[in-house]
């Protein structure tokens, strides 16, 4: 798995290529507009940028180039997340989820949810 540390703005692009791929630089600019007030010039940028850490890539389409991604969501889910549990609870799961607890970030229902992943990690472990 390829290491790239997206910043904001990228996950903001990503998201979108992710949701419906391929895209135009025009279409990302479009969609991204309200939301940001990003012109088709800081769009351009950002691409550029995107395709250097080989997050997507382009293809020549017949009017405009088409924008791939080249990081699976998963991917990037997971790399991110690494990311924060090494800065900020220097790579411990177990100690963010007993913070979340502590502060009541999490609700019943995630409470359950958690429960039964666990419970699913450690039929898996058992396999």
């Amino acid at each position: 798995m390829k290491k790239v540390n997206l910043s904001d703005a990228e996950w903001k692009i990503m998201n979108l290529l992710w949701e419906e791929a391929p895209r135009t630089m025009m279409q990302i600019t479009n969609a991204l507009k309200e939301e940001t007030g990003w012109t088709k010039h800081t769009v351009m940028s950002f691409l550029k940028r995107m395709e250097e850490k080989e997050a997507l890539h382009y293809e020549d389409g017949e009017k405009a180039r088409l924008y791939y991604p080249d990081l699976m969501r998963e991917e990037a889910a997971l790399l991110e997340t690494e990311d924060f549990l090494d800065r900020v609870f220097q790579g411990r799961m177990g100690m963010m989820l007993n913070t979340m607890v502590q502060q009541r970030a999490l609700s019943r229902e995630e409470v359950a949810e958690l429960h039964k992943i666990l419970e699913q990690a450690e039929t898996d472990f058992e396999e």
